[in-house]
């Protein structure tokens, strides 16, 4: 999945004008950044999770500044930083076969879409919680840290990557439970979580 979270591909998902979920909408916070003097742009995605706290993905460590940053966790692809932003969406755990929507940026920041039905949920080793699922869909470079969204509009995860299997595309994203667990194991995030 390197090259699929470094967003070496061509542009995915559908543009859109707006977030159709007014609280996703609130919680989306797009990220983009010029580099190269201006010669290729890296573009991805995070999501207000809490009051002053919003999650994207590691990887996307370029693109947040980092006197915001709050922590990165090592075994997972997540890093929580501080945001003014107070929404918080609604959460639910995803279910094998519902339609799920997710929100990501293109390489010029623009908004886009992606439709999909979840596929699996896999737990995390060595716990019962689930650490990540995939759906089929057209995600991929730009989504990373995006919020995905279940058919009532509630959050249920975030999207760190994609993997082409023949003509099929699975996205993966962490279950909110996991980002819930991972920030609260994080040294200091009690303190920087705003109630």
């Amino acid at each position: 999945m390197a090259c699929a979270v470094s967003g070496c591909a061509t542009p995915s998902g559908q543009p859109v004008e707006r977030i159709a979920e007014p609280d996703i909408a609130a919680a989306y916070i797009p990220l983009f950044k010029s580099a190269n003097l201006g010669l290729s742009k890296d573009a991805g995605a995070a999501t207000v999770v809490w009051p002053g706290v919003a999650v994207t993905n590691a990887h996307n460590a370029n693109l947040v500044d980092p006197r915001q940053v709050i922590g990165q966790v090592s075994d997972y692809d997540l890093l929580y930083f501080r945001t003014p932003r107070s929404a918080a969406p609604a959460t639910a755990e995803p279910v094998i076969g519902s339609n799920v929507t997710a929100y990501g940026a293109d390489t010029r920041g623009r908004l886009r879409l992606a439709h999909g039905v979840v596929r699996a949920i896999t737990a995390c080793a060595g716990c019962t919680q689930a650490a990540y699922f995939t759906f089929a869909g057209d995600a991929g470079p730009g989504f990373s840290g995006g919020p995905v969204v279940d058919a009532l509009g509630r959050l249920v995860g975030i999207t760190f990557g994609y993997k082409d299997q023949g003509h099929e595309r699975l996205i993966y994203a962490y279950d909110m439970a996991r980002v819930r667990a991972e920030f609260s194991a994080l040294p200091g995030a009690r303190a920087s979580r705003v109630n």
